[in-house]
């Protein structure tokens, strides 16, 4: 979206300046990334304070910087009380005189590519903006607001969240038509007393907010995303495999490569493997047929599906197929991704798991659960990496796999060593874990690029 400076001011309460009234064609946090036109909000961090680099967002172009202490500027600035709080503000605002649909995603898995799943298809009618990567906390998600392109006419945005209360204000600022549940699991369990029905109730936040005019679009194989309906006044569309999906995929054919499916009275061919995508895509039709798209317009636009970066990309390297889902983790995630692995055909199935974090007082017992999982046929070999993942090991051992078929490492690097000496060609490897834990070092040591 585009602004000028004296129209970010009004919104913001300031007194208009007698500086130039710039246009503004851009957003920014971040002063390694301003372009010029930016509008560059110095906010101070943990561990960083914008306020050190506002010079260089002024270097690179930008044509605001929003501060809320005396800095040393070459490009104009307005002082705030707070900064993050004027990102916000402004967002709001934005978004409220626009008069698009905002479409927002939620879910402990998925929802990242279940948003750009929903973003690659709502263009077979709307002009379209979506949040980019997973900006989706509190300075994220203003941005991928203020960040819609001037003429779109659907936003689509991810909403995370890993305490109670955050998708509340997030649905404050960005006012969604249509609420989108992927699922409840154990993701940030470790913030919430009651576990995952904690988890639950902060992900129903999202629901609460869209009040009897929004739509909500749930999964109905997820029982506590189904039972969200029970509390919602408008409209709600669930979807699945369960007979009680409304947009229910039928006559599924799992490939190594991707999946068929029949839904809307629609034959779908997706190029994204595992049963969790299917999912995903399920969720994206119900979007578009609660936006009034035609079903006939949807096949095409499902071709154009594809893996998001470290989210279940293909590779091969000498003769090995490689599965990168490296960018985060969960219990329910590391075992779609693990039912995804089996179903490829290989001589080996080869699994490196990192340790999956923020699971509170359930980190042992839910990596032993995976691990167990895992030795009950889904692979040949299974390799943990760091912390609590000794847990998933151990259990696979109990649970029968030989000393040689299950191994821990503490770092990365240490186990992409090990799949060095290992995987064969006709094998396919997994590598996931928790972003933290970088599982995709492991990857460059299997393939050659790391140091």
């Amino acid at each position: 979206m585009t602004s000028t400076i004296h129209q970010i001011a009004r919104i913001l309460g300031l007194p208009v300046p007698t500086a130039p009234d710039n246009t503004i064609t851009g957003w920014s946090i971040d002063s390694r990334t301003v372009q010029p036109g930016d509008a560059f909000f110095a906010i101070a961090g943990p561990n960083h304070d914008g306020h050190d680099h506002v010079q260089v967002a002024c270097d690179r172009g930008a044509a605001l910087a929003v501060i809320s202490k005396p800095v040393a500027a070459t490009c104009p600035t307005l002082r705030v009380e707070n900064t993050e709080t004027a990102l916000q503000t402004l967002a709001a605002s934005m978004r409220r005189t626009w008069n698009g649909i905002v479409v927002a995603v939620t879910g402990s898995a998925g929802k990242t590519s279940t948003k750009d799943a929903i973003a690659t298809l709502c263009p077979a009618q709307f002009k379209t903006g979506r949040t980019i990567g997973n900006l989706n906390n509190h300075l994220g998600l203003p941005l991928s607001i203020l960040r819609l392109p001037d003429d779109a006419q659907v936003a689509v945005l991810e909403m995370g969240m890993n305490h109670a209360g955050e998708i509340r204000v997030l649905a404050e600022i960005a006012k969604p038509d249509i609420g989108v549940v992927t699922n409840v699991g154990w993701a940030h369990a470790e913030n919430f007393p009651d576990g995952i029905d904690g988890v639950a109730l902060a992900k129903r936040e999202l629901i609460e907010a869209l009040g009897p005019g929004g739509t909500a679009i749930l999964n109905a194989d997820d029982a506590r995303v189904a039972d969200f309906a029970q509390i919602h006044p408008g409209r709600t569309s669930c979807y699945g495999f369960a007979e009680q999906a409304s947009v229910r995929a039928e006559n599924l054919v799992m490939t190594s490569n991707g999946a068929t499916f029949h839904a809307l009275g629609q034959d779908f061919d997706s190029p994204l493997a595992g049963r969790h995508s299917v999912s995903n895509t399920l969720a994206a039709i119900a979007v578009a047929q609660a936006l009034g798209i035609a079903p006939e317009k949807l096949p095409a636009a499902v071709r154009n599906l594809a893996a998001g970066h470290m989210r279940g990309e293909r590779s091969e390297h000498q003769g090995v197929t490689i599965v990168n889902d490296c960018y985060n983790s969960n219990p329910e995630a590391a075992r779609s991704m693990l039912e995804l692995l089996r179903g490829i055909p290989a001589r080996r199935h080869i699994a490196v798991l990192g340790e999956m974090l923020e699971l509170g007082r359930e980190a042992e017992s839910l990596h032993r659960g995976t691990g167990k999982f895992a030795a009950g046929g889904a692979v040949d070999v299974l390799v943990g990496i760091r912390g609590a993942a000794r847990f998933m090991v151990d259990e696979a051992l109990k649970s029968g796999m030989s000393d040689g078929a299950a191994i821990f490492f503490d770092t990365p690097e240490q186990a992409g060593q090990f799949i060095r000496t290992v995987a064969q060609p006709g094998d396919a490897v997994l590598f996931k874990g928790s972003r933290s834990v970088q599982v995709e070092r492991a990857l460059a040591q299997f393939v050659g690029t790391g140091n």
